[in-house]
């Protein structure tokens, strides 16, 4: 594989989970949620959308894949990957003054146009 094929995977990815992305906050929505930030980054990692439900501050990783051949997008979110959602969490409630703030932790699965939310994921 050439560097030009491997920069046009990088930038095809990118456009298939910022699709991903957008179909996941169009879903939330629909089901009520407030969102409060896409794309929250810091030097820990980034958390693809935070948004409110209730009374809670939810966190929410969004995986998209075409299909199912490689598993559940859900599986990509290792231990290493909870960990720094985890502290970006942590630094985004700090950076808010919301330290005692209800929070939970959601995976959207995105694979084709199916949508699958995972409430307290991790």
């Amino acid at each position: 594989m050439t560097e030009y094929d491997k920069d046009l995977r990088k930038v095809e990815n990118k456009v298939k989970g910022t699709r991903g992305e957008v179909l996941a906050v169009d879903f939330l929505k629909r089901k009520g949620y407030k969102i409060l930030k896409t794309n929250f980054t810091t030097k820990i990692g980034e958390i693809d959308i935070i948004a409110k439900e209730k009374d809670y501050i939810v966190f929410v990783e969004v995986k998209s894949r075409e299909t199912y051949a490689f598993g559940r997008p859900s599986e990509a979110v290792d231990e290493h990957k909870q960990y720094q959602i985890r502290g970006t969490a942590q630094m985004y409630l700090m950076f808010t003054h919301q330290n005692d703030a209800n929070c939970r932790f959601d995976v959207v699965e995105v694979v084709g146009d199916k949508i699958n939310h995972i409430e307290n994921a991790f």
